[in-house]
């Protein structure tokens, strides 16, 4: 981007009413029709003037055109879908206690579902995607989300560890659908300058779900049999794939010769997607996923949400543990302290709706109109603070039996803060790589869930070893030192996307 003697950036001059997305994705968007030069009436632009990028097409087979209450009601059914992975997962933490009296395990070991459900969920959204950008997206939720539900039955009704083991495990594998894909129905439907708002309020039921199963869960057992809370889940899932009926196939390939839409019938089994497979590749839609994480911004924004999201599942899957061998909490006063979650990825998801747009707003005007994906990044500073405070409070709460509402204070502060993490990340991904908004989502989802399953696996064991101050003391330290990951993104970010380029696909997805 060439300067003038006084550093000001030279505007960009348009020659065509064409805008190429991804070179925006390198150099910065520019949103703002008065910082460009030449004749810009062609190029259509939202009620409140930002330039629409990408620019829709002339027809209504393009999701972008589709109307506002269509767009919406998708997004409302995929967050719903995207809840149930984590939901289910949350609901198996409480019924470890019951299941380890049942089938004479120690609390250790009934975990281990817990533990192979987490991994599986996180390694889910990797084949979604893949599968997703070459047989569509509808078929492939259609079918994953089946898959689901008759998992649910068999992990209520299994007989033996084993078998629920076998059942968890599976589930993961299908159950993360919607979450492991969620970017990529946002990026086929809204145009750049609505990603922050919507991401964030499909990351609310994402972060929320993992908070919903335990409280849910915690009520149920303290009143009937734990097979009960996979009941439930069975009749939430079996909801989801009723609803899958009201979306419709968003796969748009604009640099492809138009396709018809067919009949629904036909685009929700995939039938009429595979007129378009000559256009497209299955083993590069397998091998997109190994591509995205090729480019080092990918990788260090997985690093840093990793180490951040690790210690905020390590709280969740133990807390139970702690308050009824430490506080003697009942089941049903398990379920009361679960509403920290509720009360702080609320509070996250309220104050992310207008705080992620306001800074990109305040970017846009120091910066001529042009915003740079690592704009998004500057709110993960305050978070990741607030995370780390976050932990070094629960350990020594715990550690000296402070009383257990500070506990709940900061576990929810916790929520708060990886919940304005989590929708800033997406933005950042999904704004540096718009061709890979399925894969990047798909990323993001596996360092949650491995994240997760890390900390699972080592925080019991851990504990009893060190103690509790000791390592959430460790994990505060680890959670401050990722924050230097975000400042070298900011100060690199844009040259290492430069050197490195776009991710290649010969699909324009």
């Amino acid at each position: 981007m060439s300067t003038t003697p006084l550093g000001e950036k030279v505007p960009i001059a348009v020659e065509t009413a064409r805008i190429d997305e991804k070179n925006e994705a390198l150099d910065g968007y520019v949103l703002d029709p008065r910082h460009y030069h030449g004749d810009v009436s062609s190029l259509k632009t939202s009620p409140d003037g930002f330039i629409l990028i990408p620019q829709p097409l002339d027809t209504d087979d393009d999701p972008l055109n589709w109307s506002s209450r269509r767009k919406w009601v998708i997004v409302a059914i995929i967050a719903y879908i995207a809840a149930l992975a984590d939901y289910t997962g949350g609901s198996a933490i409480i019924t470890v206690i019951p299941q380890s009296f049942e089938w004479h395990l120690t609390q250790a070991a009934a975990q281990r579902a817990v533990v192979g459900n987490l991994f599986t969920i996180g390694a889910c959204g990797l084949f979604v995607v893949a599968l997703a950008s070459y047989f569509g997206r509808l078929p492939v939720l259609f079918i994953f989300q089946s898959v689901m539900v008759g998992t649910c039955v068999w992990s209520a009704a299994a007989t033996t560890f084993d078998s629920y083991l076998a059942a968890r495990i599976i589930n993961g594998f299908f159950c993360s659908v919607g979450q492991g894909g969620a970017l990529m129905w946002v990026k086929d439907l809204f145009f750049f300058h609505e990603h922050p708002r919507v991401i964030n309020y499909i990351e609310f039921s994402i972060i929320l779900s993992p908070y919903l199963g335990p409280l849910i869960t915690s009520f149920i057992v303290s009143g009937t049999t734990w097979r009960w809370a996979f009941w439930v889940c069975t009749i939430l899932a079996g909801i989801a794939w009723f609803l899958v009926f009201c979306l419709d196939e968003t796969l748009f390939d604009r640099n492809a010769p138009a396709i018809p839409r067919g009949t629904y019938f036909k685009r929700l089994l995939g039938i009429q997607q595979a007129k378009g497979w000559q256009h497209r590749s299955l083993v590069e839609s397998l091998s997109r996923p190994l591509v995205t994480i090729t480019k080092i911004p990918v990788l260090i924004i997985l690093v840093y949400y990793f180490l951040n999201f690790a210690w905020v599942i390590g709280v969740n899957t133990t807390v139970a543990i702690w308050l009824t061998n430490i506080y003697g909490f009942s089941p049903r006063g398990l379920g009361y302290f679960y509403f920290f979650g509720v009360v702080g990825v609320l509070l996250g998801w309220l104050a992310g709706h207008y705080l992620h747009d306001a800074v990109g707003r305040y970017y846009l005007r120091r910066h001529a109109g042009r915003l740079d994906p690592e704009a998004r990044l500057i709110i993960a500073y305050p978070a990741t603070l607030i995370l780390c405070l976050s932990l070094l409070v629960l350990g020594f709460a715990l550690q000296h039996q402070w009383h257990y509402m500070v506990l709940a204070v900061f576990a929810a502060m916790q929520c708060f803060g990886i919940m304005i993490v989590t929708t800033a990340v997406n933005a950042y991904l999904l704004d540096c790589y718009p061709e890979g908004s399925g894969e990047v989502s798909a990323w993001i989802s596996a360092s949650r869930n491995w994240a997760g399953f890390m900390a699972t696996y080592i925080q019991i064991e851990w504990v009893t070893r060190l103690g509790l101050a000791k390592v959430f003391g460790i994990q505060a330290g680890i959670t401050f030192a990722s924050v230097f990951l975000i400042l070298l993104l900011q100060a690199y970010g844009k040259p290492m996307r430069k050197l490195q380029g776009r991710i290649s696909f010969k699909s324009g997805q």
